[in-house]
C-alpha cells in the first residue's frame, strides 16, 4: 500500500494560526544554553502584497502564481538576559514548489544571518518538513514535524560552512492556541 504524502500546501495550511513556542537553544562553542517562550503568528499573504512583490524583485524573479506566501511574526521572551526583555520580529517566506513535496523558499531575511536568503525544502514520507539554507559562513538545517493536529516540533542545527562544525542546536515545541481558531 502506497503512503499518501503531505504536500507543501497541506503542511502550510496545517501551520496557519497562533502558536505558543517553548524553545531551548544550545550554543556549543560557548557551552551556553538559552530557554525562551514565544507567541508565533503564521498567516497566508496574498501574492500581490507589496512585501511579496518586493521579495521577488530582490531575487530578480517574476511573480510566480504557483507560489505560497506566509508571514511569521513572533514575540519572544528569553532567559538569556537578566531583564527578560521581550523581542519581536517578522519574516516573510515564499514557497516556490518544484513539485508537490519540494522546492525553494525565498525569505526577506535569514534565520541565522540577517540578509535575504533562499532555502531548499522537501516534505518526506513521514510528513516532516525539512528546510536547508546556505548563508555566507553557516548552513542552517531545520526539521518541522506535527506530533498531533495542534502540536509541532522543530529541530534545528547551525553548522560552520568552513569545517562543518556544529555551532548551535535547538529544539522547539509549539502548541496551537485553540482560542485563536474561534476568531
Amino acid at each position: 500500500m502506497k503512503k499518501i504524502l503531505t504536500t507543501i500546501n497541506q503542511f502550510i495550511d496545517k501551520s496557519i494560526g497562533e502558536w505558543k513556542s517553548i524553545r531551548s537553544t544550545h550554543t556549543l562553542a560557548f557551552q551556553e544554553f538559552e530557554n525562551s517562550t514565544s507567541k508565533i503568528y503564521i498567516k497566508n499573504i496574498n501574492l500581490k502584497n507589496k512585501k511579496v512583490i518586493e521579495i521577488f524583485k530582490n531575487y530578480n524573479l517574476s511573480l510566480n502564481l504557483e507560489s505560497i506566501a506566509i508571514s511569521i511574526k513572533w514575540q519572544a521572551i528569553s532567559d538569556w538576559e537578566d531583564d527578560h526583555m521581550s523581542e519581536g520580529d517578522e519574516t516573510i517566506l515564499i514557497f516556490l514548489p518544484k513539485d508537490v513535496n519540494s522546492g525553494i523558499v525565498l525569505r526577506n531575511k535569514g534565520y541565522t544571518e540577517s540578509f535575504i536568503s533562499s532555502s531548499n525544502y522537501f516534505v518526506d514520507e513521514q510528513n516532516n518538513l525539512y528546510i536547508k539554507t546556505f548563508y555566507k559562513s553557516t548552513v542552517s538545517e531545520e526539521k518541522i514535524s506535527f506530533l498531533s493536529t495542534h502540536i509541532r516540533s522543530r529541530f534545528s542545527t547551525i553548522r560552520n560552512l568552513e569545517n562543518n562544525a556544529v555551532i548551535q542546536t535547538s529544539h522547539t515545541s509549539e502548541i496551537r492556541n485553540l482560542a485563536s481558531l474561534k476568531d
